[in-house]
């Protein structure tokens, strides 16, 4: 079996009707997956699922119930469950922490950081039944000082570590857990920075590789993490970012 295969697998990804999250699902099914499309928006999850030729289920993570049902409507169709991402998130709004709104920050931490927690305790005992893998989608924006969107990389850190307890929690049981943290990405959503001259010369000379990434490249990281190439990997959290992180700039 190659190494990158997910012949046989179902994988269930939050947040894959659009941007990053479409792209690890067009990245798994490639691969062999079966995937279940998840957005909270119904219309969205049903074209999307269309277009890819696989199930939709459509939940608003923030909906505890949503989530169960889920699950359980995964399990119901495709039989099983091997590979959860959890990928959807908001950014928030922009500014200062000492302005914040505090309504947004609960918005934000419990769509980026508690409906992981919860989804993943709905999905890893299904998951440690056939010693699958989950990714959770984390930040750059969570590993670097922050002054713009605090309360998104507050989350974003907390799903880093999220990933290491569970990693712990649940490796003795043959389930992987690991965290992804994109850098800039081009993707719809960044369109306006995308268009910022000042904003984009900034960025790429911090950057080594001088670009933005591509939904694909976190697909393609996803996938490793979710096969047996990534089969001894886990409680990571795998930096995509060309570079920026651990660039002085020069």
């Amino acid at each position: 079996m190659s190494l990158f295969s997910l012949n046989g697998k179902v994988a269930l990804i939050t947040g894959s009707t659009r941007g990053i999250g479409r792209a690890i699902a067009e990245a798994m099914i490639a691969a062999g997956a079966r995937v279940v499309i998840s957005s909270e928006d119904a219309a969205d999850t049903a074209r999307v699922a269309g277009e890819l030729g696989q199930v939709g289920i459509a939940c608003d993570v923030t909906d505890a119930a949503a989530q169960a049902s889920l699950v359980a409507g995964t399990l119901a169709a495709l039989g099983g469950l091997d590979i959860l991402v959890c990928n959807a998130g908001i950014t928030g709004r922009a500014g200062p922490l000492a302005g914040i709104d505090m309504g947004d920050y609960a918005r934000v931490m419990a769509l980026n950081l508690t409906a992981q927690v919860v989804l993943c305790n709905l999905a890893l005992p299904h998951i440690a039944e056939r010693r699958g893998a989950a990714v959770l989608i984390a930040s750059l924006s969570g590993l670097r000082g922050n002054g713009a969107i605090g309360a998104y990389a507050l989350a974003k850190a907390g799903v880093a570590q999220l990933a290491r307890n569970l990693a712990v929690e649940w490796g003795p049981r043959g389930v992987r857990v690991n965290a992804i943290s994109p850098g800039f990405i081009a993707t719809e959503l960044s369109a306006p920075l995308l268009a910022d001259e000042t904003f984009m010369a900034r960025r790429m000379a911090a950057t080594p590789l001088r670009r933005p990434g591509t939904p694909a490249e976190v697909a393609g990281a996803t996938v490793f993490l979710a096969a047996a190439a990534g089969g001894f990997v886990t409680g990571q959290n795998l930096v995509v970012d060309g570079g920026t992180l651990i660039s002085d700039g020069s």
